[in-house]
């Protein structure tokens, strides 16, 4: 069926959190059920023109089911089926789970007082079930899932009074889950508003995405928001670790021209590393002056306090997650160079990689150069919260799915892994995304997927839904039994 390789046993600590890592807004469904209120990613179209949907003057967050499809609204039903889900992981030895609490589940408009008791007892059902396996649950706490109603009425998060909402939700599922949940994360991907602010900060051209002064406004009052949590879980308990969430793409430049050299400095430090400046370091990072004249951003219009500078400066992160899809390649000199796609970011190809069906491409070095860059910079644990390959699978008539491609991918990226171990790097743990098929965030397709286990649903919603096991399923299995000593 599949090939193993060897690596030698001790590579990876035995308290290493071998998981798999999901999204409340890609996989729950049931969006109007229960007391839930709509998020910004129930209003946002199924298909490949999802982003381009949503970047239009006119887009509004209205919500049109006869003109387009949402397959956020149902997921794959594992509102229903978590238990099923969670027990199928288990079999796979999970060592944790990253998954995500839906703020609209809790709050439904996001900015009541009072939560929704119905949303926090299924969140108490899907952490005990979690337990129940021995399965440590890791919790994102906003994971593109802002309230519709913040975004439509409040403008996103450039307004600060989403600071004290986030809190107050905050609050309440680390109150709730503080004796159950040891490992947090505060914002998903915070630093993808660099290229397309609607999934982080909740906004759109229609309410102000298109000025830079608002998305670095939204930052502000993110990092605010998110070092509020953090204080308020490390009072609650000290052994909490909390942790904030960047999307990395290790970057290069085209060649040795000095042009595309500067170039791709300013990436690394404007995308790669600016957000968790903040929330790591506790302070912004010298680069930011040069960071707002580049983007024409007036200081004097952003609302930033000395109390708010403080709380940041001693309400630091204790870990730093990351997704790791691809690497780009940063090219200023060159007009004509082809461009390349990936997880909301661009660049242009690099003719030394293989690239996904999707256009993403396949640099398992470039995350063993990730995690050197993050660990040298910041000197804080690191953890792979989200990494995969997002392919066309193909269900053979005996129901088999040979996803051979899948762990030829990860097989590479666990490889590179562990050699960042044996360069030093304090690495905690790996939870690949999408270990079940979802519903893609950048598409909202089905066909795109990234999972051990195959959900069949298609991209018009057909389908019985039934899980079944792909190879990588069976892989991976070993990978956990032998903490990465057979891959």
């Amino acid at each position: 069926m599949f090939d193993f390789k060897s690596l030698p046993s001790e590579v990876f600590p035995d308290n290493f959190l071998w998981g798999g890592a999901t999204a409340a807004n890609q996989l729950e469904g049931a969006w109007d059920q229960d007391g839930k209120g709509p998020s910004i990613a129930d209003a946002l179209p199924g298909g490949k023109e999802r982003f381009a949907i949503a970047a239009q003057p006119d887009f509004k967050w209205k919500i049109d089911a006869k003109k387009y499809r949402y397959p956020n609204h149902r997921g794959i039903e594992h509102y229903q089926r978590f238990k099923e889900d969670i027990k199928l992981f288990a079999e796979m030895g999970f060592k944790c789970y990253r998954f995500s609490i839906a703020w609209s589940r809790v709050f439904p408009k996001g900015d009541e007082t009072t939560p929704n008791e119905a949303g926090l007892v299924f969140y108490d059902q899907l952490i005990d079930e979690c337990l129940k396996y021995n399965i440590e649950p890791v919790v994102t706490i906003s994971h593109y899932e802002l309230p519709l109603h913040l975004a439509t009425e409040y403008g996103g998060w450039k307004n600060r009074k989403l600071i004290a909402f986030y809190e107050n939700f905050a609050k309440v599922v680390l109150q709730r889950y503080s004796q159950k949940v040891k490992y947090w994360m505060t914002f998903n991907e915070i630093n993808s508003a660099f290229h397309f602010p609607v999934m982080s900060q909740g906004m759109v051209p229609s309410n102000g995405s298109n000025d830079k002064n608002n998305v670095f406004q939204a930052w502000h009052n993110q990092f605010v928001a998110s070092s509020l949590a953090v204080k308020y879980g490390h009072q609650l308990n000290p052994a909490l670790k909390i942790g904030c969430m960047i999307l990395y793409a290790t970057s290069y430049a085209f060649d040795a021209n000095p042009e595309n050299q500067m170039a791709n400095l300013k990436q690394m430090q404007d995308f790669n590393f600016f957000c968790a400046d903040v929330q790591v370091r506790g302070k912004y990072p010298a680069s930011t002056a040069r960071m707002l004249h580049d983007y024409h951003v007036d200081p004097k219009k952003l609302e930033i306090t000395d109390e708010d500078l403080a709380l940041i400066a001693n309400n630091t992160v204790d870990y730093i997650g990351f997704s790791y899809y691809m690497s780009m390649v940063i090219d200023e000199t060159h007009a004509d160079a082809d461009a390349s796609s990936g997880n909301l970011i661009g660049g242009v190809k690099n003719p030394f990689l293989e690239a996904s069906d999707w256009g993403w491409q396949i640099d398992p070095t470039g995350l063993r150069i990730a995690l050197n860059e993050l660990y040298d910079r910041y000197q804080k644990p690191l953890f792979v919260v989200e990494n995969g390959l997002g392919a066309y699978d193909k269900v053979e008539a005996d129901g088999a799915i040979h996803d051979e491609y899948r762990i030829d991918y990860l097989r590479k990226h666990i490889q590179a892994m562990g050699d960042a171990l044996t360069d030093g790097v304090d690495l905690m743990g790996y939870t690949p995304w999408g270990c079940i098929d979802l519903v893609s965030a950048s598409t909202g397709q089905m066909s795109k997927r990234y999972g051990f286990i195959y959900v069949d649903l298609d991209d018009e919603g057909n389908g019985t839904l039934d899980r079944l096991r792909k190879d990588s399923f069976y892989w991976y299995q070993k990978v956990i039994q032998s903490n990465g000593a057979r891959m």
